[in-house]
């Protein structure tokens, strides 16, 4: 892997973030405020999900 990969996920990675508070700035104020309200377990069970499905598309995308 070089550096040049790393630094393009982390800019898709900055585009796709960016991309919603763009869009629609009120819907991502409101999911936030959503996210806010769970509990730890809920966001530490969310946030593994994610990993998992990152790793597994990172799988086969470089696979």
């Amino acid at each position: 892997m070089a550096w040049s990969d790393l630094f393009v996920g982390f800019a898709f990675y900055l585009i796709i973030e960016g991309l919603f508070p763009f869009a629609s700035p009120s819907s991502w104020r409101r999911g936030l405020a959503a996210m806010a309200q769970f509990e730890d377990r809920q966001l530490k069970s969310f946030g593994l999900g994610l990993v998992i499905a990152g790793l597994i598309l990172l799988y086969f995308v470089r696979g």
